[in-house]
C-alpha cells in the first residue's frame, strides 16, 4: 500500500485522490470517444459525466457515513478522514445514478444512448478506483492465511483501520481485474451491440455479479449484513450482495424492455 503519493512541505497528494481523479479523466475521454460517433454535444456529455461522477463521489462518502454513523459519532475526530475514503460504491452509484436521469432529462437525452456510453467509461473509472483502494489500505479482504494470493499491509499512515502485518485477501486488486475485464467487454459490445441500452443492462448485470461474488472475501466490517456476519461469509449476505441481487433482476429487465422497444421502433 501507498497510501500517500506526493508529500512536500503542507502540500499531501494522495494516493486514492490522485488515482480517483486519473479514473474520472480516463471515463470523461472514453465518453468523448464514444459520444462522438453518437454526435453528442461534448460539452454537454463532459459535464454529465463530470458532474455526475462529482455527487457518485459525495452519495459514496455519505452512505458510508450512515452505514457507519455510530462510529462516526462516537469518534467525530474520524470524520475527517472520509475526504481519504472510498466510501460506498453502491452509495456513489444509487446518488450518481439519480443526478443521471435528472440531467438527461434536463437537457433531453436520450437515456439508452447516454447509458451504452456511460457504462464502459464507468467500469474503467472503477478500475483506477479500486487500485486507489489497494493504496490507501480501504475495503481490505478477509484473512488469507496460507493463500498464494495474500498480501500484508504495513504502512502505519493508514487511517482506514486496515489490519497491518496480517495476510489477507487482495480484494480491492480482485475487483480491479474484474472491473478492466468489464471494460474491454463493453467496450467490444459496444461496437457490435444489437440494441441500443443492451451495453447498459450488460454493466448493470455485469457488476452485480462482480460485487456479489467479492463480498464473500471482504473483511472491512463496513457493508452491514442482512444476516450472518463476517464469520460465516458463505452463509451471510451483506447489504452489497442484496443490492446485486436487484440488480440482477434490474438488468434483466431493462435489457428486455430496451429491446422491445429497439424492435418497435424499427417496425415503424
Amino acid at each position: 500500500m501507498h497510501p500517500i503519493l506526493i508529500k512536500i512541505g503542507p502540500i499531501t497528494i494522495h494516493t486514492y485522490g490522485f488515482l480517483l481523479a486519473v479514473g474520472v479523466l480516463s471515463a470523461i475521454i472514453m465518453s468523448q470517444i464514444l459520444g462522438k460517433k453518437e454526435n453528442i454535444n461534448r460539452e454537454i456529455l463532459t459535464n454529465f459525466f463530470f458532474y455526475t461522477f462529482l455527487v457518485g463521489l459525495i452519495g459514496a462518502k455519505f452512505f458510508l457515513f450512515v452505514t457507519e454513523i455510530d462510529f462516526y459519532l462516537k469518534n467525530p475526530a474520524e470524520i475527517k478522514n472520509l475526504l481519504t475514503s472510498a466510501g460506498v460504491f453502491y452509495g456513489g452509484l444509487i446518488c450518481g445514478g439519480l443526478f443521471a436521469v435528472w440531467y438527461i432529462r434536463k437537457h433531453k437525452l436520450v437515456f439508452r444512448q447516454i447509458s451504452d456510453i456511460m457504462a464502459p467509461a464507468i467500469a474503467l473509472a472503477h478500475f483506477f478506483g479500486r487500485v486507489g483502494c489497494f493504496a490507501a489500505g480501504c475495503c481490505w479482504g478477509r484473512g488469507a492465511e496460507g493463500c498464494a494470493l495474500a498480501v500484508q499491509f504495513s504502512d502505519t499512515r493508514a487511517t482506514t483501520g486496515v489490519p497491518l502485518h496480517i495476510p489477507v485477501y487482495p480484494t480491492q486488486l480482485i475487483e480491479a481485474f474484474l472491473n478492466l475485464l468489464n471494460f474491454i467487454v463493453l467496450f467490444i459490445l459496444y461496437k457490435k451491440r444489437k440494441f441500443t441500452g443492451q451495453v447498459f443492462a450488460v454493466y448493470i448485470f455485469n457488476y452485480s455479479l462482480i460485487r456479489f461474488c467479492v463480498e464473500y472475501f471482504r473483511g472491512d466490517p463496513d457493508r452491514g449484513y442482512i444476516f450472518g456476519g463476517m464469520d460465516l461469509p458463505f452463509t451471510s449476505l451483506s447489504v452489497p450482495q442484496l443490492i446485486s441481487i436487484i440488480g440482477f433482476f434490474v438488468a434483466i429487465i431493462l435489457y428486455r424492455v430496451f429491446k422491445k422497444k429497439a424492435v418497435e421502433e424499427s417496425s415503424k
